[in-house]
């Protein structure tokens, strides 16, 4: 088990720094618009990272106990999809997710997998 959490730790922090290290690359190019938006590059970049740091932050909780969260951002607006094995786990992953930099809100479409 502790194993997993260091794996899973590991992980994250891969993902972010990586998120991160883009962003650094791309942000100066914040007037940009990507194709089929309104978003700009640096908006999209910012979404990217905070979708990193809230997968990070769920993988490393301990009062979430799913892998199966799948994160989208946009405009600092996290929407949570996928299964979690109890309700409480669901009410968590939003608490969880409410306390990453730069989230604005949450929608979270988790499903009790005994439902």
């Amino acid at each position: 088990m502790k194993h997993r959490l260091t794996f899973k730790t590991a992980a994250g922090i891969g993902c972010m720094s990586f998120a991160l290290a883009a962003g650094a690359q791309t942000h100066t190019a914040g007037t940009v618009t990507p194709s089929g938006g309104s978003e700009t590059l640096g908006q999209h970049v910012d979404d990217a990272s905070i979708t990193v740091r809230v997968k990070a932050d769920l993988l490393a909780a301990d009062t979430v106990k799913s892998e199966h969260i799948h994160v989208k951002t946009r405009e600092g607006v996290v929407l949570l999809t996928g299964t979690v094995p109890t309700a409480q786990d669901r009410d968590s992953a939003t608490q969880v997710v409410q306390n990453v930099s730069g989230v604005t809100s949450v929608t979270n479409h988790l499903k009790v997998a005994s439902e």
